[in-house]
């Protein structure tokens, strides 16, 4: 009989376990989608102001279009992305257009001086900010989840239900490099 309660009593604490287990992991697993969402509504935040951004430099800086279409592209890229990965690799592509329209706007006095320049440079220095945070809670989300998934005992509770994810990263050395300002 006390082996039949202690068998008993070991079941309901694995039991116990593995509901607590499986939670955390689900927990960890909304948190990376959250924090995502938070990502996503600053890259929407950015991506409205793109537009307005890409007309005022347009009546200063006519010999720039390429510069001009490459950020309009990436904007289009990030819209028309059908996967997270798809997203973050486009969103660094904005990131990295919207270095170099910057840098070409230092050969542009008028356009430095315009009002609406300013407010639009210092609406998307603010974004990307924010962006930028973001990512770093998402990859901090992200390094949580996949531990709780990867180290035991949670890797044998997440068997092959829980998939690993992966972080936001910078996609290529061109958006690590700072863009040159020449005068």
């Amino acid at each position: 009989m006390v082996v039949v309660i202690i068998i008993v009593v070991l079941a309901i604490i694995c039991g116990l376990a593995y509901v607590s287990i499986n939670n955390g992991i689900i927990e960890k697993e909304n948190r990376c989608d959250n924090a995502w969402e938070t990502i996503e509504t600053q890259l929407q935040r950015r991506n409205d102001l793109i537009p307005n951004l890409v007309e005022v430099v347009k009546g200063y800086a006519t010999h720039e279009s390429e510069t001009l279409e490459a950020v309009t592209t990436a904007r289009t890229n990030y819209v028309t992305a059908a996967t997270a990965e798809a997203r973050m690799d486009a969103a660094n592509s904005i990131t990295g257009a919207l270095g170099r329209l910057f840098a070409v706007a230092e050969s542009y006095p008028e356009l430095k001086a315009n009002l609406n320049f300013q407010q639009l440079q210092s609406d998307l220095t603010d974004t990307e900010n924010k962006i930028s945070y973001a990512r770093m809670s998402f990859n901090d989300c992200v390094l949580a989840y996949n531990n709780a998934i990867e180290t035991f005992p949670g890797n044998i509770v997440a068997g092959s239900r829980f998939k690993p994810r992966h972080g936001f990263e910078a996609a290529n050395d061109e958006i690590r490099e700072v863009p040159s300002v020449k005068f």
